[in-house]
């Protein structure tokens, strides 16, 4: 299992320490949300905060882009330092263009799938990208209710990753916490984002530990 502090969530009067907070307790890389204010109701940030976070870590920077018209800021993203783009199929209008995109820059490439996005689009493009980002709440605000039925679609991708023996990650997206981190991993998830449950505890670096803990546990 590998734990991912959402950005977002964080002080950003004090990004560079709070990066630091969680890298230190064993963060294994970090989940950048861009929401452009039209695909989600949110506008959080754009390239030169992705660059200013690189300054700021070595970890792995995953750039979840819950925009219209990804595919025209793919490359800026990349150059700003991101290791791994992930795109929203139904907002794109030539996936497989992008994917290709992303990993001839030598990165990572990913497609994020809503609560209720057919798993078809999976099941179709998973021979092409890296990653898999299973939104567990509805995209656009931190701090959701986790959904619990996200569980059963964490396991349907796994079937399918396992059936082919492809080497895709999946990554669970919303409402993680210490009650449910474990039901996460057990049912497939190879790499867990939490952004609330980190960063707006009162000690981010001991929350980071338990998470990892207890993903990391046999029951």
């Amino acid at each position: 299992m590998k734990l991912a502090p959402s950005i977002l969530s964080a002080d950003f009067a004090r990004l560079a320490e709070e990066i630091a907070r969680v890298e230190a307790a064993g963060a294994h890389q970090f989940h950048l949300d861009v929401m452009d204010g039209r695909y989600v109701p949110n506008l959080t940030f754009g390239p030169p905060v992705v660059e200013a976070i690189r300054r700021s870590t070595s970890l792995p920077l995953d750039c979840h882009l819950m925009m219209e018209r990804a595919d025209s800021w793919i490359d800026a993203f990349l150059d700003a330092g991101a290791d791994g783009v992930a795109v929203h199929p139904e907002v794109v209008y030539h996936l497989n263009r992008v994917i290709s995109r992303v990993r001839e820059r030598g990165k990572k490439a990913g497609i994020a799938v809503n609560p209720t996005t057919p798993l078809v689009v999976v099941d179709e493009i998973l021979d092409e990208i890296d990653y898999v980002v299973v939104m567990s709440v509805n995209p656009g605000f931190g701090g959701q209710k986790f959904l619990p039925g996200s569980l059963a679609r964490v396991r349907k991708i796994a079937a399918l990753v396992q059936a082919r023996s492809l080497a895709v990650e999946i990554v669970i997206d919303g409402g993680i916490d210490a009650g449910n981190v474990r039901d996460a991993v057990t049912a497939g998830a190879h790499v867990v984002v939490a952004g609330s449950a980190v960063f707006k505890n009162a000690d981010p670096a001991a929350k980071v530990r338990e998470l990892i803990r207890l993903g990391e546990s046999d029951g």
